[in-house]
């Protein structure tokens, strides 16, 4: 075993580097394979990804994922991608017989210059409609696009618009040829007409009349120019004198206006001093009088501060006084106030201990009495009854005194009874029964236990009739 683990370190040891060469390769690999699956885009191209690309926003698949002038990641097995060239693709367009909206047959030949659209929405669909054609086809597919948008828009227009005004026809055609070009992925560079031709002459006769009017005027125009500069020139000559003795008789005038201008100049002058003159002293004394009545009103406000002045002191003497009498006055309701809750504290505080103090009173008596039962019963070897029995014994002698203090108070001075002699049913005369019936009302002892909730013992008596009825069992029976 010893010698095993040695061995087995040195295996581990010359292993480490294969590892550490295997872990390289694999990275250097992976770069490789990530480097070759990274592409970039050029400039001049439109790189199309397509395979699995993702998802819509309305949830379909994506046929193709469109890339211009960036680079990305292509996913081996599950991406491919193929380029689209921006080359521009310059294409003729010899139209001819194409009928005008006034059925005049005309010949339109033209250039138009197509390339594929880079804008995001016509990119996608050159990716999924030009993909993988050749050049040629692409331009027969635009020149068959060209030749149907043009001849729509001669067949909407009269020849002297198509010819006369170009803008308008070159607008109309762009309109149309980039619109529908952009349902296919291209977009339209450039339109150039070169010339515009009919059968029937009507361009040519339209162009003889326009040279014939263009001559016309020309000639009228060159005997307007020499009619024109030979009264010109007379009466730039009539216009000469008449100015220059005009500029004449304005020179003497001027200088004569100007003299007086002078004049009254210097006049205007010196009554301005004067003015000035006048104005400055008038102003001096002004702000003399302004000055000093200044002074007064500044020595006014500053009584009138003064006094206010010593007004606010007397006001807030005898307003501190006020405020320090209410503050005392308030401090002593604020003590007595507390002197108050302070001493309705303690009185409650008193008699919640009294109340406390008797509760506990009560509670020991009540301890002490059941104390003094449990003995009672103790010593009656544990029987209630006996314990009642000997209690009962011990209070007889003061429920006796109770039941006779209850009667001797009664005052009886005289006993009337008027008896006619007859006996009652029980055999008893009236007078005896008045007297059995004033015994009777004498509580019994029975009563005085009824009414405290007890029961009168067995070995005190019992009841007369209960008595009564043991006494003479048989006598019930029958």
């Amino acid at each position: 075993m010893t010698h095993f683990i040695p061995m087995l370190a040195g295996g581990l040891s010359a292993a480490v580097p294969l590892i550490v060469l295997a872990v390289v390769i694999v990275l250097f690999a992976f770069i490789v394979v990530f480097a070759s699956r990274y592409k970039k885009c050029p400039s001049d191209k439109i790189m199309v990804i397509y395979g699995k690309v993702g998802t819509n926003r309305d949830g379909t698949q994506r046929s193709a994922k469109c890339i211009h002038g960036g680079a990305a990641f292509i996913v081996p097995i599950v991406q491919s991608y193929e380029y689209l060239d921006l080359t521009p693709l310059s294409i003729p367009v010899d139209l001819t017989n194409a009928l005008s909206h006034q059925n005049i047959r005309v010949d339109v030949p033209s250039r138009f210059t197509v390339g594929i659209s880079t804008e995001v929405g016509v990119m996608q669909n050159a990716a999924e409609r030009l993909l993988g054609l050749k050049l040629a086809e692409i331009q027969e597919l635009a020149k068959d696009i060209i030749f149907g948008q043009l001849r729509l828009v001669i067949a909407t227009m009269d020849i002297e618009e198509i010819n006369t005004d170009r803008d308008k026809f070159l607008d109309a055609v762009s309109g149309n040829v980039e619109t529908e070009l952009k349902k296919i992925g291209l977009r339209l560079i450039n339109v150039n007409v070169t010339d515009i031709d009919d059968e029937s002459g009507y361009i040519a006769a339209l162009g003889k009349e326009a040279a014939a009017k263009a001559i016309n005027d020309a000639k009228i125009s060159v005997a307007e120019a020499d009619r024109n500069g030979a009264i010109g020139a007379s009466a730039a000559e009539k216009d000469q004198r008449i100015n220059v003795s005009r500029a004449n008789s304005e020179a003497i005038a001027g200088e004569n206006e100007a003299k007086v201008k002078i004049a009254e100049s210097d006049a205007t002058r010196r009554e301005r001093e004067a003015e000035a003159n006048k104005r400055a002293v008038a102003a001096e004394n002004i702000q003399s009088a302004k000055a000093m009545e200044e002074s007064y009103a500044a020595q006014r406000d500053a009584e009138g501060a003064r006094a206010a002045l010593e007004r606010a002191k007397l006001e807030a003497d005898v307003l501190v006084k006020a405020e320090i009498a209410k503050r005392e006055a308030e401090l002593k309701a604020e003590a007595e106030a507390e002197q108050m809750r302070r001493k309705a504290r303690g009185e409650a505080d008193a008699i919640l201990m009294k109340m406390q103090a008797e509760a506990a009173g009560a509670r020991e008596i009540l301890v002490k009495q059941a104390e003094g039962l449990a003995q009672v019963v103790a010593a009656a070897g544990g029987d209630a009854n006996a314990a009642i029995r000997l209690m009962v014994t011990d209070k007889l002698e003061e429920l006796t005194r109770i039941q006779v203090d209850a009667v001797k108070n009664l005052k009886i001075d005289k006993v009337t009874v008027w008896d006619n002699g007859q006996s009652g049913a029980d055999g008893k005369s009236s007078t005896a029964g008045f007297i059995s019936g004033l015994y009777k009302s004498v509580p019994p002892l029975t009563d005085l236990f009824d009414m405290a909730g007890m029961k009168l013992p067995e070995y005190l008596g019992k009841p007369a009739a209960e008595a009564e009825k043991s006494e003479h069992p048989a006598e019930k029976a029958e």
